[in-house]
């Protein structure tokens, strides 16, 4: 019996049963066309499901992909959660099987979905803690505001950048778009404190807007922390007091050195830290 690795789902699920087979027709597969999500889940329920399923629905309506009925998908995303008591659930929704050769589309594709659960990755709470190495990568991203802040299924420009290196000590690279602006992290978005002044890069251009990002640009307006979304450069990069990166599973990383700059976490990132950490232990659906 073959043995099980860490990286391998526990569950797959095609269109709600256990998969057989995707199609080799299929749009995801050939074009890159559909969007997913990654929704961390602990203690057995999901993190801001809601969250994921606005971000989800606002894709497919840009996309011009019909999602199908999301209550199933909130149920099914729920009911892999409850089995156990902490895991990663990745949905993953194409527009379906090609109907046409070439790109367009007939209009009668039927969207597929794919559901994965994962075990949640073995991790240490020192990134949390003591903060973690980052580097600026070499890879630019491209500028299209039409796919601007989604999460499509597209992502080789993110692994081109994570090919730039494989020190194990770096957690995470940088990202700049084509015209010098700041955007994010591979995997997560960034946060930028200079002064009392927090501030996270406009994702108008290019970028994935993320869940954790706008959970902390809640947070921290309702917290009274002064903060904003703006256009951010290499500048504001080197005049930062502190420097944060979040995603849905992380929560946030305290950046300690950036290209072997020594930034030591801060109070306003720290401050942030303690609002969301009962969000993290105890998900709530908001």
């Amino acid at each position: 019996m073959a043995r099980e690795r860490s990286s391998d789902p526990q569950i797959v699920l095609l269109n709600g049963v256990p998969a057989q087979q995707v199609s080799p027709l299929d749009r995801a597969l050939h074009f890159g066309d559909g969007l997913f999500e990654t929704i961390a889940c602990r203690g057995g329920v999901p993190r801001f499901l809601s969250l994921h399923l606005e971000r989800l629905e606002l894709g497919c309506t840009r996309l011009g992909i019909d999602p199908g009925n999301l209550d199933a998908i909130r149920s099914e995303v729920r009911a892999l959660a409850g089995e156990v008591d902490s895991a990663i659930v990745k949905v993953l929704l194409s527009r379906g099987t090609a109907l046409a050769r070439g790109y367009g589309v007939t209009g009668r594709e039927k969207a597929t979905r794919i559901t994965f659960r994962y075990a949640w990755p073995h991790e240490t709470p020192s990134g949390s803690q003591d903060g973690v190495q980052v580097r600026t990568a070499a890879m630019r991203l491209g500028e299209n505001p039409a796919l601007a802040g989604l999460k499509h299924c597209n992502r080789l420009e993110q692994v081109l950048a994570r090919r730039e290196w494989t020190d194990p000590d770096i957690s995470e690279a940088l990202l700049f778009s084509s015209s010098g602006r700041l955007v994010s992290g591979t995997m997560s978005n960034v946060f930028i404190v200079a002064g009392s002044r927090l501030s996270t890069p406009r994702i108008d251009l290019c970028g994935v807007a993320g869940i954790m990002r706008r959970v902390v640009l809640h947070e921290a307006a309702t917290a009274g922390v002064p903060v904003q979304e703006d256009v951010l450069t290499a500048e504001d990069l080197r005049s930062a007091d502190e420097l944060f990166l979040t995603n849905a599973r992380i929560g946030i990383w305290p950046v300690r050195t950036l290209d072997g700059r020594r930034m030591p976490p801060g109070p306003i990132t720290r401050r942030l830290q303690e609002l969301i950490a009962p969000l993290l232990e105890e998900p709530a659906d908001a």
